[in-house]
């Protein structure tokens, strides 16, 4: 294990830490897969743009049609369109058809990011300014 880090030349100090864990092995072992890291690249990907986040919030609380969607972030419908199919691709929200409407809500994977981001990013930037 170690012999292969000795191989490599890099600092002192990255070295005692790589062994400390129990070598490079053991850190790739912790690592997620490629299965894990796509999915949360996805998600991720879906809360890169701040309108989407908003939409994900938005219909964290309740399930909304795309003209209340679109009246309350006041956004045009080609441009409302897209960032919801990206939202849908990510799997933060989903669609029912009834009748002629098509209804958008959170999925469970949609609502937990919101808490995620409330509790663990917006609270505490809130706290510190």
């Amino acid at each position: 294990m170690y012999s292969k880090v000795s191989i490599l030349e890099i600092p002192d100090k990255i070295k005692e830490s790589i062994e400390e864990q129990g070598g490079l092995e053991k850190i790739k072992m912790g690592m997620l897969d490629k299965e894990d890291a796509d999915l949360s690249s996805k998600v991720f990907k879906g809360l890169s743009d701040p309108l989407r986040v908003r939409i994900v919030h938005a219909l964290s609380s309740q399930p909304m049609c795309v003209c209340v969607i679109k009246q309350i972030l006041n956004v045009s419908d080609s441009k409302l369109s897209y960032h919801l199919s990206i939202l849908k691709e990510s799997g933060l929200i989903e669609s029912v058809h009834e009748k002629n409407w098509i209804i958008y809500e959170s999925t469970e994977l949609g609502r937990r990011s919101c808490e995620l981001m409330e509790d663990h990013i917006l609270d505490p930037l809130n706290d510190r300014y």
